[in-house]
């Protein structure tokens, strides 16, 4: 019974030593994340369900300023000036606008891709990696809310620099996505435009109002 309740104890003990390092270490990441007026981030978007035989793979750019930004994807602008949401798409020369943006807790916005697993996730340390000479320590994400589509996250994080080196999610449906980070600049000269929408530009564009 000793025995049992020895291991019990060391098992606890490993546990929340672990819980306590990925918190530490989050913590980390937050407070270098607010210390910048601006981020830039060039990525690669991959989706896969290997069930489903999908494997999709894209790249894409984003800058963020607080709640604002501006992502291109998929030949597609989504800009967000801290009010609505304009998703351009010069294909179809269409923009739809909306300011009822959503606010679910699990859905991991632009806005809130380097913060998000602040509220709503419990967290454990994973697996450490060599990845091209840097060492990338991973943090696994658990919904609280067992009703999220979600899965699991793991966050990959540079252990020297303390920024975001890729997500991976996988969906209760067995969908994996992943969004590797190729470049990350911070503190840039921006243009004061850059988050504002410039109706004018696109006069012969079908507005599509959603509110």
């Amino acid at each position: 019974m000793k025995k049992v309740l020895t291991i019990l104890l060391i098992t606890c003990s490993a546990i929340n030593f672990a819980q306590d390092k990925a918190k530490t270490l989050l913590n980390e990441v937050s407070e270098k994340v607010r210390s910048y007026n601006n981020i830039a981030l060039d990525f690669k978007y991959t989706l896969e369900n290997i069930s489903e035989n999908i494997k999709q793979e894209t790249k894409g750019d984003v800058v963020m300023q607080g709640d604002k930004y501006r992502l291109n994807i998929l030949g597609v602008t989504r800009l967000f000036d801290g009010k609505s949401l304009y998703s351009i798409s010069t294909e179809d020369e269409e923009v739809s606008i909306t300011s009822n943006i959503d606010e679910d807790s699990n859905r991991i916005t632009p806005s809130k891709m380097l913060s998000f697993y602040e509220d709503g996730y419990t967290y454990m340390l994973d697996i450490k990696q060599d990845v091209n000479g840097r060492k990338i320590q991973y943090v696994k994400l658990t919904p609280i809310d067992s009703d999220s589509e979600i899965e699991n996250i793991l966050l990959g994080i540079d252990a020297q620099t303390k920024h975001i080196y890729n997500l991976i999610q996988v969906g209760k449906n067995g969908t994996k996505t992943t969004l590797t980070v190729n470049s990350f600049e911070t503190n840039q000269p921006l243009p004061k435009t850059l988050f504002t929408f410039d109706a004018d530009k696109y006069k012969d564009y079908y507005i599509n109002n959603l509110d």
